[in-house]
């Protein structure tokens, strides 16, 4: 698990930070948070789960099962041509501060350099280059995960989540892969709601609701990335022709730009 260090000018002037080699650091992930805003670019790739944290539900995109991300390369690229938000950020993060409800932009300690790697600021004590590309990125970001929250919250209200036994064939001569705690929408039950209930998902709530129902559809990605997991074991090498057999590379661009 990382171990973030907020980041100030007075403490952290003249350091640099080595930027990000590749999703190493998510190979292990088998689930990644989710916003709304990224729906139209995750549906083509991933499937959208919801998961249960404390009494509030989650929507995420399904990476893999066990300690392994299937969307990771032996070589850390990124196995699709869409990386979700929430891991385009690292090695930085907006961290929760001392103070309820503020947050502090922060990095992984391992990233921390005194004679290598980017400038984290300038001369004149601000965030430089990438580093306040990053921060932008990330604040727009956890605007947009609010809005997330509060559809994924009315989904909760009106009663139409239920528990998902999720089973992942593998192919001939191989065991399926079981995957427990997940969630889905209740198709029937989301038609049958009371009109006014209803009325209450208009909006960011039923376009959640659709796109993790249509998400379903793509389940054919975590068996496709297992067989070729299960084919290439731990070689560092990437087959040229990726883009064919499981959607390209990857797009990491500090962009928030879904429309």
């Amino acid at each position: 698990m990382p171990q973030w260090i907020a980041l100030s000018p007075s403490q952290h002037a003249g350091l640099g930070y080595l930027p990000r080699d590749g999703y190493h650091f998510a190979d292990q992930l088998n689930v990644a948070g989710i916003l709304l805003a990224e729906l139209p670019k995750l549906l083509p790739h991933y499937v959208v789960v919801l998961l249960k944290e404390g009494e509030h539900f989650q929507p995420m995109v399904l990476l893999g099962v066990g300690e392994r991300n299937l969307y990771v390369a032996p070589n850390g690229k990124w196995l699709g041509t869409y990386v979700p938000a929430s891991l385009r950020g690292y090695p930085f993060t907006l961290a929760n501060s001392e103070q309820p409800g503020e947050k502090v932009f922060a990095i992984d300690a391992d990233h921390l350099s005194e004679n290598q790697g980017d400038a984290l600021f300038d001369d004149e004590g601000k965030l430089a280059g990438t580093a306040a590309q990053t921060l932008d990125f990330l604040t727009q970001c956890d605007r947009n995960r609010a809005a997330t929250q509060q559809a994924c919250d009315a989904l909760q209200r009106a009663g139409v989540i239920e528990q998902w036994p999720l089973t992942i064939e593998r192919g001939e001569g191989q065991e399926p892969l079981t995957v427990n705690g997940l969630y889905r929408i209740n198709e029937a039950a989301l038609i049958n709601l009371e009109a006014d209930v209803f009325a209450t998902l208009k909006g960011a709530p039923m376009a959640l609701a659709y796109a993790q129902m249509f998400s379903m559809g793509q389940l054919n990605q975590l068996a496709d990335r297992a067989k070729f997991h299960a084919e290439h074991g731990a070689t560092q090498e990437v087959p040229e022709n990726l883009d064919s057999v499981l959607d390209g590379m990857d797009d990491d661009d500090l962009m928030f730009d879904f429309d």
